[in-house]
C-alpha cells in the first residue's frame, strides 16, 4: 500500500478529525505519517503512536531551543485563551512571526519531500500550499481536507483574498478533495469548478456511552440538577456569551462550557459580573480519550452557534454528533445542515439562530420535563449506531484507493 504524508498547523494533541482519519488509513494497510507542529516541554519532536502512526513536529521559530521556557508558558496561555491577534503585534514582532512561520513551512516541507510519500494530505488551507510543493518535488499525489470553508471564517478577515486565491489555484490541481458537509461539498464544487469533494462529517467513533458522573464529581455540584454542557473551542461566534447571559434566565440547571479559547476568560468574568458562579462552570479543554465520559455525564446538550459567516451556516459540528453519540438531547441553533440532523433522528429542539428568547425557552423545557428529555435522548442513542464514525470511513479508503489506482495507471502507461 502507499506512503502517507499527513500535514496539520497544529500540535496534533486534540485534532480528532485527523487522528480519525490517520487511523482508518493506517488500518487499511497504509503507512501514515502526520507532520504538525513541535512545542518544547509540551509535545515530542518525534512520536509513534499506537497503531504504527508516525508523528513528526517542527517547531514554530528556529530559536526554540534557546526558548524552550518561554515556548511552554506561550503553549500554556495559548490554552487558557490569551493568545494576542495578530492586529496587536508591533509592526517588527509582526514581521519576525512572519518569518518563523516561512521557515517552520520551508522545514516542513523539506521534511515531507524527503519521506518521498505516495500521497500528501493536507489539513486545511495553511498547509496547502506546503502539501503541493512538497508533493511537486517528490512526485506525490495530493489530497486537500478542506475542515472549513475559509475564505467565510469568523478570525479570517484579513486572510480572505489570499485563501481564495490559494484554493482557486491548487484546487483543481490536487488528486481528491474532502470536506465536512454536503453544504460545503456544493460551495467549493461551484466555487472553483471542481468535482464535488468527498463528504466526511466530523463524526465520533461508535463508544458505548456509559452512564458517567464524571462531571458532577469533579465540580462538586451540590444538587441535582441537570447539567447542560457546551464543549468546543470558546471562540467568537459561537454564541457563547449569549449562553451565559442565558443561564440566568434557566434556573435549576448548571452550564458546563468544557474547551479553551480566546474567549475563555471574558466568559468567566462575564459569569462573575451576573452572580453566576455557582450554576456556570468552565473546565479547560480535556484529552480526547476522556472527553465520552464527560459528555456521557451531562443532560443535555447545547449548540448555540451563531449565523455570522458562511462558515458557519453551512456546519454540523463535531459536538452535535458527540452529543448524539453520547445519547444526550440536544437544543440547537436552526441552520441548515444541523437541522438536516436533528429532524432525522429527532433528538433536539431547534431554535431560532440568535434569538435568547428562544433558546432559553427550549433549555428550560427540557430542564422541566424529563420525559421529554428521556425520549430525545433515546433517540441520540438510537442513532449513534448509524451516525458514526464506522458507517462512513469506507469514503475515505475508496477516495485513497481512487487515488492510488490513477498513480498505478499512470506509471503503468510511461513508455
Amino acid at each position: 500500500m502507499s506512503r502517507i504524508a499527513m500535514i496539520v498547523w497544529n500540535e496534533f494533541r486534540n485534532d480528532a478529525r485527523v487522528l480519525k482519519e490517520a487511523q482508518t488509513l493506517q488500518r487499511a494497510g497504509h503507512n501514515v505519517t502526520v507532520f504538525a507542529l513541535h512545542t518544547p516541554g509540551v509535545t515530542q519532536e518525534q512520536e509513534i503512536l499506537d497503531g504504527g502512526i508516525a508523528v513528526s513536529r517542527v517547531a514554530r521559530s528556529p530559536l526554540w531551543k534557546w526558548r524552550k521556557g518561554r515556548a511552554v508558558s506561550s503553549a500554556a496561555t495559548s490554552s487558557a485563551g490569551h493568545t494576542a491577534k495578530i492586529g496587536r503585534l508591533s509592526p517588527t514582532k509582526q514581521v519576525l512571526r512572519i518569518v518563523a512561520r516561512l521557515w517552520t513551512h520551508a522545514v516542513l516541507f523539506t521534511r515531507m519531500a524527503l519521506h518521498r510519500a505516495d500521497v500528501v494530505h493536507a489539513h486545511d488551507v495553511n498547509t496547502l500550499p506546503t502539501a503541493w510543493l512538497a508533493a511537486k518535488v517528490s512526485g506525490a499525489k495530493v489530497i486537500y481536507d478542506a475542515h472549513e470553508i475559509s475564505t467565510s471564517r469568523e478570525g479570517y478577515n484579513s486572510f480572505r483574498r489570499l485563501v481564495g486565491v490559494v484554493e482557486k489555484l491548487l484546487m483543481p490541481r490536487v488528486q481528491g478533495t474532502i470536506t465536512t458537509t454536503d453544504a460545503r461539498a456544493k460551495f467549493f464544487a461551484r466555487a472553483y469548478s471542481i468535482p464535488r469533494p468527498v463528504v466526511l462529517q466530523n463524526r465520533p467513533r461508535l463508544t458505548p456511552s456509559r452512564p458517567s458522573q464524571r462531571i458532577r464529581d469533579q465540580l462538586q455540584l451540590a444538587e441535582l440538577w441537570p447539567i447542560i454542557v457546551y464543549q468546543g473551542g470558546l471562540q467568537q461566534g459561537r454564541g457563547l456569551e449569549r449562553l451565559v447571559r442565558i443561564a440566568a434566565k434557566v434556573p435549576n440547571a448548571y452550564f458546563v462550557l468544557i474547551g479553551g479559547g480566546r474567549l475563555t476568560q471574558s466568559l468567566i468574568a462575564l459569569s462573575e459580573q451576573l452572580a453566576l458562579t455557582e450554576r456556570v462552570h468552565f473546565i479547560p479543554t480535556v484529552a480526547l480519550a476522556d472527553l465520552p465520559d464527560y459528555t456521557a455525564s451531562a443532560d443535555i446538550g447545547v449548540q448555540p452557534i451563531e449565523n455570522t459567516c458562511l462558515n458557519h451556516f453551512t456546519t454540523d459540528s463535531n459536538k452535535l454528533f458527540e452529543y448524539l453519540i453520547a445519547g444526550l438531547p440536544v437544543v440547537a441553533s436552526d441552520l441548515p445542515e444541523i437541522r438536516r440532523i436533528v429532524r432525522a433522528h429527532d433528538n433536539g429542539l431547534l431554535v431560532r439562530e440568535g434569538d435568547d428568547e428562544a433558546l432559553a425557552s427550549a433549555l428550560q423545557r427540557l430542564v422541566n420535563d424529563p420525559e421529554l428529555r428521556a425520549a430525545l435522548a433515546a433517540n441520540s442513542a438510537k442513532a449513534s449506531a448509524h451516525a458514526n464514525w464506522e458507517e462512513q470511513e469506507v469514503l475515505l479508503t475508496d477516495l485513497y484507493q481512487r487515488v492510488w489506482c490513477d498513480e498505478l495507471r499512470s506509471v503503468t502507461a510511461r513508455p
